[in-house]
């Protein structure tokens, strides 16, 4: 389902929005992560599928590969840390600590009495599980009855605390909020509530560095893009890469084009009310990670106003995203995706096998698509079990294929 946003401008990036969120803070974030042992140094690769884009009859599509960004496996290894290092700063001015310093652990002696919570889809939680562990604090998770006992145990290996509940993730983060004011934690969530949005903003913050390396990237290509697709979920993501991006382009931004799980709509819904609003499925996806059921209301202040289109997929057009990506061509290098690592690839391969559609949002042979592969295969067991082959045997035929391009 494809819906045009009413409300979507292509202005000038507001002052009352870039006082929240902005490129210099982005890139603040971005040098603060620069030394972080948890990513790998340097930007992750932006990929040319040119086979893809023939197929689908687009001039390119370009793919921000952020499985590659650290061994947590997804994008949220650049938010989490950011939203924990500003909370810490916050609550402890007198210290006089430094941003690189606390993620590199000079301070844990002094912060090994703090605690912070959070609930979590797998990723977010496996993020802040990491950065708690470097700065040296303390760090719960609450689970949701859908999160994988793979992803549960990957969140343990960095020192978590584990809490389960047998409701979803809606749930889930009611949980750790009342557990927070019970015991005296600090929530680190990537979704705002009533009252609480300086966390979620930094934790939206973190993701400018994809953008700020989107930018250096398309800048050496000589090229710019004229669709950008996002991932849905709470919102997060996608006004973090908009909101720069806007700042930057202004009124000449690129098309926004925001995607979800089918069952999993609340932006799709936000975008019908002209508010925040709730999911009308089940919530339940196999993407995992987008398996949301209720809009930030801090992230729909920026999306409201720039996405053009919100849309919704279906879970076999995601796993066949996944196959497709993963099988790679001649000309494309295979990527590991995971399940909500190709919601975008998703939603440009049904508009382009719909061509009323594809002539609404402007898709034709002139455009240039950007995809963000938010992860990699972050729960392998799951990630086989629906590609039809391990994760270790697609990035084989990506090395093979690499060699052969050198040649």
């Amino acid at each position: 389902m494809l819906i045009a946003n009413p409300n979507a401008t292509h202005k000038s990036y507001p002052e009352a929005l870039q006082n929240i969120m902005s490129i210099h803070k982005a890139n603040e974030s971005r040098a603060w992560l620069a030394d972080w042992s948890r990513l790998k140094r340097g930007a992750t690769p932006l990929y040319s599928l040119p086979g893809l884009a023939a197929e689908l009859g687009v001039s390119d599509i370009l793919v921000k590969d952020e499985s590659e960004r650290s061994v947590l496996g997804s994008f949220k290894a650049l938010g989490a840390p950011i939203a924990l290092v500003r909370l810490i700063l916050r609550q402890f001015p007198e210290p006089c600590f430094e941003a690189r310093g606390l993620l590199a652990g000079e301070y844990r002696n002094a912060l090994a009495d703090f605690s912070v919570i959070s609930a979590t889809d797998g990723n977010h939680g496996r993020a802040l599980a990491a950065a708690a562990r470097s700065v040296g604090c303390r760090c719960v998770i609450v689970l949701h009855a859908n999160v994988s006992i793979e992803r549960e145990e990957a969140i343990a290996a960095y020192g978590a605390e584990i809490v389960r509940i047998s409701g979803n993730y809606d749930e889930s983060v009611e949980e750790a909020a009342a557990l927070a004011v019970r015991n005296g934690w600090l929530v680190v969530s990537d979704t705002s509530y009533e009252g609480y949005e300086n966390i979620p903003r930094d934790v939206m913050q973190g993701y400018g560095t994809i953008a700020a390396e989107i930018v250096e990237a398309l800048a050496q290509r000589q090229g710019g893009v004229t669709h950008v697709f996002l991932q849905g979920g709470v919102g997060g993501l996608a006004a973090g890469i908009a909101s720069y991006f806007w700042e930057l382009y202004g009124v000449g931004r690129p098309t926004f084009i925001v995607v979800e799980p089918e069952q999993a709509d609340c932006l799709y819904q936000s975008a019908i009310a002209g508010q925040a609003a709730k999911a009308t499925g089940s919530v339940d996806s196999v993407m995992a990670g987008l398996a949301c059921g209720e809009t930030s209301p801090l992230a729909w202040k920026f999306l409201q106003p720039c996405v053009d289109f919100f849309m919704t997929i279906k879970d076999d057009e995601a796993v066949s995203a996944m196959r497709r990506i993963a099988v790679g061509s001649d000309r494309d290098i295979p990527l590991v995706a995971g399940e909500s690592g190709v919601a975008g690839l998703a939603g440009v391969i049904g508009l382009a096998n719909a061509p009323l559609l594809a002539e609404r949002v402007g898709l034709n042979g002139e455009s240039r698509v950007l995809l963000i592969n938010t992860e990699g295969a972050t729960a392998p067991g799951v990630y086989q079990a629906l590609v039809g082959e391990p994760a270790q045997s697609v990035l084989a035929r990506q090395v093979a294929w690499k060699q052969g391009r050198v040649r």
